[in-house]
């Protein structure tokens, strides 16, 4: 696997990473702000016994660089669809300590770059937060570009907020990593 560009950072979800995505599911604040409230942490091991995150409908990969002894966290893809044409929703969340390292730019344009390589998806969304703006210059960096504010996006802390929707189509071109 190591032919693949992707795979200095991605790497299939093993039953040690377990404990990692569960502390995910019922850590506040771990997920900075996209912590919704408590979720099944049962639901990790459950989907993991189904198909290792790997699912045509969606999954998880580690985003894992080797320098410590845990992965830093991990990304997502969905599928979701438009009218007549599917695509990929991808998210991405890494533990605090390992913010501000690059990592997230880096992993999303290799989860662009996989998702194109093995599915005939053309569009990949991402969203994030009106007040994210690491995430927002991230998602620049990786090569999408701002698609528009959606309105109303979300309730998070008694208020109904604005998202942002980005998306990197599989003709833009891909950017340089180091």
């Amino acid at each position: 696997m190591t032919d693949f560009p992707y795979a200095s950072l991605l790497r299939p979800v093993t039953a040690e990473d377990l404990p990692l995505l569960r502390r995910f599911q019922v850590e506040p604040g771990l997920v900075g702000l996209d912590w919704a409230g408590y979720r099944d942490p049962g639901e990790i091991d459950r989907r993991f016994a189904e198909d290792g995150y790997l699912g045509e409908r969606g999954g998880r990969l580690m985003v894992d660089d080797g320098t410590a002894g845990t992965a830093a966290g991990f990304v997502s893809y969905t599928a979701r669809r438009y009218a007549n044409i599917s695509h990929w929703e991808i998210g991405i969340a890494l533990l605090p300590e390992r913010r501000r390292q690059g990592l997230g730019w880096r992993t999303q344009a290799l989860l662009c770059d996989y998702l194109f390589e093995h599915t005939p998806a053309f569009r990949i969304e991402a969203a994030t937060h009106e007040e994210n703006f690491a995430e927002q210059h991230a998602l620049v960096k990786a090569g999408f570009k701002l698609d528009g504010i959606v309105r109303a996006a979300e309730y998070r802390d008694g208020a109904y907020r604005n998202g942002y929707l980005y998306s990197r189509l599989r003709t833009d071109p891909a950017p340089d990593l180091p």
